[in-house]
């Protein structure tokens, strides 16, 4: 891995229906504290002049441009959950910019999904206005490079599904985990920075609640931990924040991280 400084922002820390959620009235969604108020997972990691977005879902638009967002090197694709890849066509404005297609970066069986639902374009004549995509296959614990960045994918259980987790030298980010295999678990020894889903207080069958998350943080026991992936069940930011162990907090829409890699 190479050591250099990474900065990681939340794009997004909300479940798949976001937070507020349409059409509830509970004390969070109608909070208006702006911590309270999440777009779909996702991150920006950037080292010196790379740049690349960790899913794409249906706030992808807006998260590029709250960020102000210019240049994209990489899309990499956790898996295919539509509120993790939904955005793809919105990488066109990068196209148009860059000149050339966005790389799009997952699991052999991701890339199947995003062939089949944005199948228009893969056609052979292809509207003139789609977005233009490389797919390229990833294979778990073998290490790639993206300009500046070194990237090592492992896997991590999402109820019966493999999704994959990333690491970047001591920052390690996590989402929709419900299980990991002890050859990840092997891989993300070391972690200094901790992104790891922290869906809500009940258990669920593809993510880890709050009381798993904390166990998980414990059993990693990085210096500093990220909570995502969060619902409106788990209670207003102001109330939750200071129930958590030291270095370990709720991830805030727009967040930004600087680690040493």
């Amino acid at each position: 891995m190479n050591s250099a400084s990474i900065r990681a922002v939340f794009l997004g820390t909300g479940t798949s229906q976001g937070v507020p959620v349409i059409g509830c009235d509970c004390a969070v969604c109608r909070s208006q504290d702006p911590n309270d108020q999440r777009l779909r997972t996702a991150l920006l990691v950037e080292c010196g002049a790379t740049r690349i977005a960790i899913d794409a879902g249906p706030d992808f638009r807006q998260q590029m441009l709250r960020e102000g967002v210019q240049t994209l090197d990489a899309v990499l694709l956790t898996h295919e959950h539509n509120d993790h890849i939904i955005g793809l066509d919105d990488v066109r404005p990068f196209n148009f910019r860059q000149h050339k297609n966005m790389p799009i970066l997952a699991l052999p069986r991701v890339l199947d999904s995003v062939r089949s639902r944005f199948a228009y374009v893969f056609d052979a004549n292809p509207y003139p206005g789609a977005p233009r995509l490389e797919l390229l296959p990833l294979q778990p614990f073998q290490s790639f490079q993206i300009g500046e960045l070194s990237i090592l994918p492992f896997l991590v259980g999402h109820g019966g599904m493999e999704v994959l987790g990333f690491r970047f030298g001591s920052f390690t980010y996590i989402t929709d985990m419900k299980t990991l295999p002890a050859e990840s678990r092997e891989a993300i020894k070391g972690t200094e920075v901790l992104v790891v889903n922290a869906l809500h207080h009940k258990p669920h069958y593809s993510h880890l609640n709050l009381e798993e998350a904390l166990e998980f943080i414990r059993q990693v026991n990085p210096r500093e931990a990220y909570l995502t992936h969060i619902s409106h069940h788990m209670g207003k930011y102001a109330d939750i924040s200071p129930q958590l162990p030291s270095g370990v907090f709720l991830a805030s829409d727009g967040q930004k991280l600087k680690v040493n890699t």
